[in-house]
């Protein structure tokens, strides 16, 4: 799967449609679309001179995961277990809807291992309800594409306080 950082690619409108100040010029769509025929990761240099991603390259499982509930038994007044007496839960612990939280879990990584890694460590009578299970996938695009931009120095922030607010007491 091939995700493209198309947001620096724009001109300013002519005149706005709506609120719809920026398009794309045919020389953009061009580049763009040279860049989903390659088929290739590609970064630019950015305005602060570093690297900046503009095509990336995934499997589709990077962006799959796996919703497992997670389950609690019920407890009693005196915190002994509760167990179903009816139905094909019969004789086992009755989960207690309170307690019922929901983890996900990446595709591709092993829903037992994870379990055991991630939900055991704090709740060792806790088990997997594996009907519930779903699957369902995100790109979660920021992730992919953010570039941390550094603070302003604190002597320019003061400054620049300083001037408005000598300004306003004047």
């Amino acid at each position: 799967m091939q995700l493209i950082d198309a947001s620096s690619y724009w001109q300013k409108m002519r005149k706005s449609l709506g609120s719809k100040r920026k398009e794309l010029s045919s020389a953009h769509i061009d580049e763009i679309t040279q860049l989903f025929g390659k088929f290739k990761e590609k970064t630019k240099v950015g305005p602060t001179g570093s690297s900046v991603p503009i095509s990336r390259i995934f499997k589709n499982e990077d962006f799959g995961y796996r919703t497992i509930t997670v389950e609690r038994p019920l407890r009693d007044d005196k915190g002994d277990i509760v167990l179903a007496t009816k139905g094909k839960q019969k004789g086992k612990s009755q989960p207690d809807s309170n307690l019922r939280d929901t983890e996900n879990v990446p595709l591709s990584e092993n829903v037992e291992t994870y379990f055991k890694r991630e939900v055991l460590p704090h709740a060792a009578d806790a088990w997997i309800d594996h009907e519930k299970t779903t699957v369902g996938y995100e790109i979660p695009f920021n992730r992919h594409f953010y570039v941390f931009k550094p603070p302003r120095d604190l002597k320019e922030i003061d400054a620049e306080l300083k001037t408005v607010t000598d300004k306003f007491w004047r």
